[in-house]
């Protein structure tokens, strides 16, 4: 969970209400957009949090609903069952970077802002950055960001969190998973065609 918000005030490339009709859809156009050319390398999801507080959810619920989906062509990590939390955030990363080389990582997590941005999702360039909010130094997370703000900052964090909605925060997550998997299908179609068309520029050379 990270409780400073002046970090994605900054560096923020652009801000999605969840419950927008096109939220899915402008969520999948924007990581197309960010997101390496195809095969270049793998494609990671790092959802970060825990079930242990409600607000700090937003995480493994994405990476569980992700699991679920099946997809294809991007890889996911931290769930329900198995989250990516301040305890275990460095020995998972050291795990990712062994099994897929050199991936380019998207980091999930839920963060505390303004009261008219409650509910916005927000696409970012650079890392997110766990536990900044409380002075823990927890490893940066991403080359890109996906963060939902789930509540209030400004007092009190984590008695905030504990009492955070969980119906906004799961709507959020299908939000963040529905927009994920949409951009994996045309990412697994361009892929396809990206294919096929290096082997007839090789046949045709031939």
């Amino acid at each position: 969970m990270n409780l400073k918000t002046s970090f994605f005030d900054r560096r923020a490339k652009t801000r999605i209400s969840h419950d927008d009709l096109n939220a899915a859809d402008n969520l999948a156009e924007e990581l197309l957009a960010a997101i390496p050319t195809v095969t270049s390398r793998p494609i990671v999801f790092v959802c970060i949090g825990t079930d242990r507080s409600t607000g700090d959810s937003l995480g493994p619920l994405v990476g569980t609903l992700l699991e679920e989906k099946g997809m294809q062509t991007f890889y996911v990590y931290g769930t329900l069952d198995d989250p990516i939390h301040a305890v275990n955030l460095a020995e998972k990363l050291k795990e990712i970077q062994v099994k897929h080389g050199n991936p380019y990582m998207i980091g999930i997590d839920a963060c505390l802002g303004r009261v008219k941005n409650v509910g916005v999702i927000q696409v970012g360039n650079g890392p997110v950055k766990p536990g900044a909010g409380v002075n823990k130094e927890l490893p940066a997370v991403g080359d890109i960001h996906i963060t939902g703000i789930v509540n209030v900052s400004g007092f009190m964090e984590f008695f905030v969190l504990q009492n955070t909605r969980l119906n906004l925060v799961m709507r959020m997550a299908k939000t963040i998973a529905n927009g994920i998997y949409l951009a994996s299908l045309q990412y697994h179609k361009q892929s396809w065609l990206e294919l096929n068309l290096k082997w007839m520029e090789e046949e045709n050379a031939n």
